[in-house]
């Protein structure tokens, strides 16, 4: 067995570190002892050298589970660069790269080999590791398997059943937020023996905690100002949505602040520029949504600040613990109104619908029988439901095969009858219009009143003549035409209490949602010590009264 002197030794060698710090060092002795391990650090308390180091000590190869590829990646690049042997397996390359990277795992070229859940579960990956043996299986961000798992990233929830296939080599899971609840839903889902727990402490003595009571957004824009201004720089701003990051990145530079917005739906390019330019100090404030952050290693941010309240303790716990990483004195301020509440519980209900409300749906779907529909109509056919319940009812419906995509590939039409019946016969009589009007009759024997909020038509209802009549028909805006996807009811007018939906469950997740959003509102309205506040959340005590670092201590 390695000792931890042998893992010493590399960590000097590779990574240029003397020693591990206190937390690490424990991990580290239970994962090369070849015991499953579950490892809570805090943010910055450098979780990856706690797998890095062991795949170097153990040899063979370490398989890393990640949940973002752009995390992945920074990792692979920085164990290359340190002449290590590492590669990535995403849906970002093409067939020939992995390809590649299969056969260096075919002939044991690789130290550490990361991949998405989803990869993992993977047929062609399971095969090229069959002959394979597997040393190590690290989850990194492990939280997510407890809080993303249940719905958002399922594979998570498979990550035992192909471990158990690979052999069941030790696990080792790492997280930098984890509620005792958490840590005990990860060795259950993970399936860990006889597990070494290591929590290591969650107080970041360095950070100062305040909460800015604002009434509007003018209100949080002085604020925002002023604390960047008196309170340091670098600066991360974490605002809720992609439109609040473009409006603050634009307020802040028109004051003369270097900074620049973040956000998913920015080209790869312009993502990777903007942190870049935070990286190398050309800008000193970034403005992001939750995309930011994840796997980005700046020591020396002296204040973060959330523009508005996030949904969980677990998020703010981890985005503010992004300041002061470095040990020296670091800010983490929350702008909080009290509608950002009503924010967040708009979205747990369209992420977690009702059972009356998705009836009402699945009773609209009824009367469409197997054709295809689009939300828009189905929103239109149902208007006492909200849109985005309609979504999510849909995406419930579709999780659990109640309702089915036709592939897009196929060329579903998608048909809406604009024209009155006036327009049509004022409009498309003599011979000449005899074409339009036999599909427009056609379309409508097929779909009757739910022509008028249109009706996607299975690839061969109309051959090519008619489909050229129906161009027609568009140009002159008597119908509106598409190609679409649509969804239809797999088994239509099966009885809504035969379908196999667990509601119980549906609704225990809507209840703990809410709770968690409870504990975060709060944070923000206690007037005790914030600090204790959060420590307890995770588990930990804190028998000082007075942590002289947070704004109620502090009696600001």
């Amino acid at each position: 067995m390695p000792t931890l002197q042998h893992a010493r030794d590399l960590l000097a060698r590779h990574f240029g570190f003397a020693d591990f710090r206190p937390g690490q060092v424990t991990v580290v002795e239970s994962v090369l002892s070849r015991r499953d391990t579950l490892g809570v650090l805090p943010t910055g308390g450098g979780k990856s050298l706690c797998y890095q180091v062991p795949a170097l000590a153990l040899g063979g190869l370490t398989i890393v589970i990640s949940p973002l590829i752009s995390l992945m990646k920074d990792q692979v690049d920085r164990l290359c660069a340190l002449g290590i042997a590492a590669a990535y397996l995403n849906s970002t390359q093409d067939s020939a790269t992995a390809a590649s990277i299969q056969a260096r795992i075919r002939s044991r070229q690789l130290a550490l080999l990361y991949v998405a859940p989803e990869r993992f579960e993977a047929q062609d990956l399971a095969r090229g590791l069959s002959n394979t043996p597997v040393t190590l299986l690290a989850v990194d961000e492990a939280h997510c398997i407890s809080e993303w798992g249940h719905d958002f990233r399922p594979s998570f929830r498979r990550i035992a059943d192909v471990c158990e296939r690979l052999g069941r080599p030790p696990v080792v899971a790492l997280t930098a937020t984890a509620t005792p609840q958490v840590r005990r839903d990860i060795e259950q889902q993970l399936r860990l023996r006889d597990a070494r727990v290591i929590v290591c402490g969650f107080d970041r003595g360095n950070l100062a905690y305040e909460v800015q009571r604002c009434r509007s957004d003018k209100d949080r824009d002085a604020a925002l100002m002023a604390s960047i201004r008196h309170r340091g720089r670098p600066s991360i701003v974490y605002a809720p949505t992609r439109a609040a990051v473009n409006r603050v990145a634009k307020f802040l530079a028109r004051h003369r602040l270097r900074a620049a917005g973040y956000h998913g739906g920015l080209g790869d390019a312009v993502r990777h520029a903007v942190q870049e330019r935070f990286m190398r100090g050309s800008i000193d404030t970034i403005v992001a949504t939750n995309a930011f952050g994840m796997g980005i290693d700046k020591p020396n941010v002296r204040l973060v600040v959330h523009y508005a309240m996030p949904g969980t303790l677990e998020a703010y716990y981890q985005e503010a613990g992004r300041a002061g990483r470095d040990g020296l004195p670091g800010h983490c301020i929350l702008l909080h109104a009290d509608p950002d509440r009503l924010t967040h519980e708009w979205f747990i209900r369209g992420t977690f619908p009702s059972r009356a409300a998705v009836a009402r749906l699945y009773a609209g779907l009824c009367d469409c029988g197997h054709a295809p529909m689009e939300i828009p109509a189905l929103a239109r056919r149902c208007p006492e439901i909200e849109p985005r319940d309609v979504e999510a009812g849909v995406r419930l419906l579709e999780k659990h095969g109640i309702v089915e995509r036709p592939d897009a590939h196929l060329g579903a039409l998608w048909v809406r009858l604009l024209a009155t019946p006036q327009r049509i016969r004022r409009e498309l009589a003599g011979h000449e219009a005899g074409a339009d009007l036999a599909v427009l009759r056609r379309a409508w024997r097929l779909a009757r009143e739910r022509l008028y909020d249109g009706v996607a038509f299975d690839q061969g209802t109309f051959d090519r003549p008619q489909a050229g009549a129906l161009d027609r028909l568009k140009a002159r805006q008597f119908v509106d035409v598409g190609v679409t996807s649509g969804f239809r009811l797999v088994k239509p007018r099966a009885p809504f209490s035969a379908l196999a939906i667990d509601w119980d469950a549906l609704a225990l997740r809507r209840r703990a949602e809410l709770a968690k959003l409870d504990r975060m509102e709060g944070y923000a309205l206690t007037r005790d010590c914030r600090r204790r506040f959060v420590l307890a959340y995770f588990g930990e005590r804190d028998g000082r009264r007075n942590c002289g670092g947070c704004d109620n201590c502090l009696g600001r």
